[in-house]
C-alpha cells in the first residue's frame, strides 16, 4: 500500500513544495463524492455499576437515562450532556456517532434478539377467503 501512495509523489525531492504535498494529500484523501456524516450524538454505555456511590452520582446517571449496566443511550452533543458525562466518566464508555447510527430502544432490542431457528416455508392450511 505504501508504494501505491508514494508513487504519486514528485520524483525529485528538490522540486517538492508545500503546494505539491497538499495536492498529493488531497488526491489520496476522501473523494468529494464520499460525504462523511458529522458526529452529532454521544453513544453512552454504562460499564460499571453505581452501587455504593453517592446519590449525586446516581442522580447524574438517572438524568442521563441510564438505569442498569450495559445499557446504551444516545444524546445530542450539548454542553449540559458533556458535563454529565464528565461527572460519571469512570463509569461509562462514550463514543461519538453520526445521527444515522442512533437507535431507539426497540431497534436496539431487535438487533440483540436471536433468530427464530426455523423458517416458515409453507402452510398446509388453505387461506380462508373472507
Amino acid at each position: 500500500m505504501w508504494s501505491a501512495l508514494t508513487s504519486k509523489l514528485p520524483l525529485r525531492t528538490s522540486s517538492v513544495t508545500r503546494q505539491s504535498i497538499r495536492q498529493w494529500a488531497r488526491s489520496i484523501g476522501t473523494d468529494a463524492s464520499e460525504q462523511v456524516e458529522p458526529n452529532t450524538y454521544y453513544r453512552i454505555t454504562l460499564r460499571r455499576s453505581a452501587i455504593s456511590l453517592p446519590s449525586n452520582i446516581k442522580g447524574t446517571l438517572v438524568a442521563l437515562g441510564i438505569h442498569r449496566r450495559m445499557q446504551t443511550v444516545y444524546h445530542r452533543h450539548s454542553p449540559d450532556i458533556a458535563g454529565k458525562i464528565l461527572r460519571v466518566k469512570e463509569l461509562v464508555q462514550v463514543e461519538n456517532v453520526p445521527a444515522s447510527a442512533v437507535r431507539t430502544k426497540t431497534e436496539q432490542r431487535q438487533e440483540r434478539k436471536a433468530s427464530r431457528g426455523y423458517q416458515k416455508v409453507a402452510s398446509r392450511i388453505p387461506a380462508a377467503d373472507l
